[in-house]
């Protein structure tokens, strides 16, 4: 019975390791990075920190998968070797110091082999002292702002209607603004998070970046993208009526772009907005 128990164990663990690897492997796509359909795994991690999330999150998966399959193990172990049929005298032990010490110090010994990555991670992505630029986020009651201290640029974010969005274009339901965010690649970026009314969240799962914006308070963290590309995130706290109507979107470019999209947002920032107007007309 014994035998029928660790191959019907084996199995499952065979399965569960396999799916775990096809997970893994389905979240190498390309950007631009969007949730997917029957989307397994995280999205393609492309900062250091995400990489770093991405490896711990993985090592958790094997982890808890190991330790549900010996759980799983001592439950029909117990239920077929040790039931009233299979055992009709009941055993008459009163405890086992050698079980009870397993049992008290193989928990610590996890805990400690996952705090271990989890504090390095916290430390990692808390803020970075070689910042290169700086980006203030701003949540608001239903839509971002951002500023540029280094670049005097400043603008709004807001969602793009569900009747203006061209699909032809490649745009998303929910997930496309009429002004995207700008930022180069491979540069120390300082991200700063504050609110003017609730509590909002800035979500980049592909930079790794979840960060809490809160009125009367400015919440710091940093991302440095290693690839350029068209990312999307949304607030992930609760914030009223609206709060699934708060999109993000990144466009990450070269240095030498965004510095020439920078020039010419200052450059329009600096025309009256009648004379805008007027041009537009």
């Amino acid at each position: 019975m014994t035998g029928k128990i660790l191959g019907f164990i084996s199995l499952i663990s065979t399965t569960l390791f396999a799916w775990a690897a096809a997970a893994q492997e389905g979240t190498q796509m390309p950007t631009p990075s969007f949730p997917k359909e029957w989307q397994l795994n995280l999205q393609t991690p492309v900062s250091p920190m995400a990489h770093m999330m991405y490896d711990f999150h993985t090592e958790l998966l094997w982890m808890c998968t190991l330790i549900s399959l010996f759980v799983l193990a001592l439950l029909l172990i117990c239920i077929f070797r040790y039931n009233e049929k299979a055992n009709p005298v009941p055993s008459k032990t009163a405890h086992n110091t050698t079980i009870e010490v397993i049992w008290t110090v193989l928990p610590i010994v996890i805990l400690v082999i996952i705090a271990i990555p989890s504090y390095r991670l916290l430390y990692f992505i808390d803020r970075t002292n070689d910042a290169e630029m700086t980006m203030k986020v701003i949540g608001n009651q239903w839509f971002w702002s951002y500023e540029y201290p280094d670049q005097e640029i400043s603008f709004d974010s807001i969602a793009k209607p569900e009747a203006e969005i061209d699909t032809a274009k490649g745009e998303h339901r929910l997930l496309e603004v009429d002004r995207h965010v700008v930022l180069p690649v491979d540069t120390n970026i300082r991200l700063l998070f504050t609110a003017n009314d609730v509590i909002h969240a800035w979500t980049i799962p592909a930079f790794g970046v979840k960060l809490d914006a809160m009125p009367g308070r400015i919440n710091e963290t940093w991302v440095r993208v290693e690839k350029e590309g068209r990312y999307y995130g949304q607030c992930s706290e609760l914030c009223g009526v609206d709060h699934s109507f708060m999109p993000i979107v990144v466009d990450i470019v070269s240095k030498e772009k965004f510095k020439e999209w920078a020039d010419k947002s200052k450059q329009s920032a600096q025309i009256p907005a009648t004379t805008q107007l007027a041009s537009a007309q």
